[in-house]
């Protein structure tokens, strides 16, 4: 079934689940108060409103009776978050695409603590287009080139291609100097469990090609080109070959820094993207226009 509440200010609606049987719960409302207790008196707000509904669009009201499994649907109130102070740049935009240059600490779909301040609600707030929808993904650390389709149609197209990895990307780092290899290849693996991925014995599934381009006293440069797309594998390559890349707080050990603590970006960026259109067969390319510390500008985010 389509999803029965539309996109409101750049939000997409929520859907919770109601519980496996044998329910405990008499009513929707009932399970809703026990599940969220500090939203509780939102919720029997929302109820009253006629804003929570079912998956066929129906309002639920105090006395709906749960139906284990089933869904309901509403749109939570955002949570209050800082304001990430960095502009997000349109590279590019057309009836298909739509190419960003993110910053550090923008992440790409609203998360957790961060719903508002992400690249797609700030995308679809400036550019007044609620069918936009992240093609693939970057860290919230990791600044650079991020795609957006424009419109459902083409969506499959574009998310399928970055998902069969027949996407050329490049990515720079700012990590010490050091013997790197120049192929590093391995096996990752990250569970819920933990923050950190990690290097595993079996069989390899992240490879990633590494050079440097330029020195700077004890910092390089390095160019970073994956064929495997493994989480955070750039980060735990680099850390296991002992350059760790600077402003990392996860690798090789993590550190708390707060979330509106701005002042050491992780120094990775996604500085290309290049594919053959899976819909005009065209070559497409895209790169940002910012820079890494000291190899460049101060301005990095």
């Amino acid at each position: 079934m389509p999803v029965p509440l539309p996109v409101r200010d750049g939000l997409n609606p929520t859907r919770i689940r109601m519980p496996d049987p044998p329910a405990s719960y008499s009513t929707v409302v009932a399970y809703l108060r026990a599940r969220f207790p500090d939203d509780a008196d939102a919720l029997a707000a929302k109820v009253d409103a006629g804003e929570v509904v079912d998956a066929r669009g129906t309002p639920i009201t105090a006395t709906t009776p749960l139906v284990p499994r089933a869904d309901v649907w509403l749109h939570r109130d955002p949570p209050a978050e800082p304001e990430v102070p960095f502009a997000l740049p349109v590279l590019h935009a057309d009836r298909d695409l739509v190419v960003v240059d993110k910053p550090h600490f923008l992440a790409t779909t609203p998360r957790g603590r961060f719903v508002v301040q992400s690249a797609l609600v700030r995308l679809r707030r400036a550019l007044g287009n609620d069918e936009l929808s992240p093609a693939h993904r970057l860290d919230r650390l990791t600044a650079g080139v991020l795609v957006f389709t424009a419109r459902p149609d083409v969506r499959r197209a574009y998310q399928e291609m970055f998902a069969a990895r027949a996407v050329t990307k490049v990515y720079e780092a700012v990590a010490p100097v050091g013997d790197v290899p120049s192929l590093m290849r391995s096996r990752i693996v990250k569970t819920r469990e933990s923050l950190q991925a990690r290097e595993v014995p079996g069989e390899v599934n992240a490879e990633t090609r590494v050079e440097i381009v330029d020195t700077a006293g004890d910092l390089a440069l390095y160019r970073l080109r994956p064929s495997t797309g493994k989480t955070h594998q750039l980060r735990v390559h680099l850390a296991s070959a002992g350059v760790p890349i600077v402003g990392d707080s996860l690798y090789p050990v993590p550190r708390e820094v707060a979330v509106d603590d701005y002042r050491d970006p992780l120094r990775l960026l996604a500085r290309s993207i290049a594919f053959d259109d899976p819909i005009t067969g065209a070559p497409r390319r895209f790169e940002s226009a910012r820079t890494l510390p000291p190899f460049g500008p101060a301005g990095c985010r």
